[in-house]
């Protein structure tokens, strides 16, 4: 059991580093569906997993030159302090029940899919933004849409341990679509290694952590992502997008099925 969380650990590292998303969205169906974890440590212990794995994937993604930090800056004013905010409600009201976890896994299964269609037509929507320069936000709205977009994903960080890559991914295309997908890659990995590092300490406060799992899957992760970051800019952006594609698409029908 122990060799299978270290190849799973590995194989999530290695596409968390070059595409940035699939941590949370596939780290924790794989401990809740497939070694039987309960959800309460399968989150907790992933968003552990994340803080750690993502800041070995944050520093060679720097070294690339591929983390967009006044992007960074911008999403961490508004996830950081509502981590924090959930943390807290989560002390106070106790668990969510199973249907409101229905509601939030279809709700990021659909937003997976849309990630998924902004890779795909990129290069349409950059033709059709170039042509509509008035369509995109720029100066103050960009930076309070970029804070609250920030504060969304701190919730649902918390919560679920799912959205930071994914969602963030989703939104930063959206958002920034002249970004590379290294780009795009190396930003969403960059932020949330301080919003998982709050939740993960918020979890180890609630006692949702398996610091023996964790370990497992960190010797995994670590040269995974390690590797994934270093040749994400060095990979054709054509093939990156259709592999984050592929990936999300997979995702998204875990989380539906």
């Amino acid at each position: 059991m122990t060799f299978s969380y270290i190849v799973s650990g590995f194989a999530v590292g290695l596409l968390v580093g070059m595409t940035g998303v699939g941590g949370g969205s596939l780290m924790t169906p794989l401990l809740t569906l497939l070694f039987g974890v309960s959800p309460s440590v399968a989150v907790g212990t992933d968003l552990a997993f994340a803080s750690i794995t993502k800041s070995a994937g944050t520093f060679t993604h720097r070294l690339r030159g591929t983390v967009r930090w006044d992007i960074v800056k911008r999403l961490c004013l508004g996830a950081l302090p509502a981590a924090v905010l959930a943390t807290l409600a989560l002390k106070s009201f106790g668990k969510l029940n199973q249907e409101i976890g229905l509601v939030i896994r279809y709700s990021i299964a659909c937003s997976v899919l849309l990630t998924v269609v902004a890779l795909m037509f990129k290069s349409k929507m950059l033709h059709w933004i170039n042509a509509h320069p008035e369509k995109q936000l720029q100066g103050k709205p960009l930076f309070w849409a970029t804070v609250v977009a920030g504060a969304g994903l701190g919730v649902l960080v918390t919560v679920s341990s799912i959205g930071a890559g994914a969602i963030g991914a989703t939104l930063l295309v959206m958002l920034y679509p002249r970004m590379s997908s290294a780009e795009v890659a190396g930003t969403d990995i960059a932020y949330a290694v301080p919003l998982t590092a709050i939740a993960a300490f918020g979890h180890w406060w609630l006692g949702s952590i398996d610091w023996s799992l964790l370990a497992s899957l960190l010797i995994g992760s670590l040269p995974g992502i390690t590797l994934g970051s270093w040749v994400a800019r060095s990979v054709p952006e054509r093939f990156l997008r259709v592999l984050l594609a592929m990936t999300l698409t997979g995702v998204a029908f875990k989380l539906i099925y």
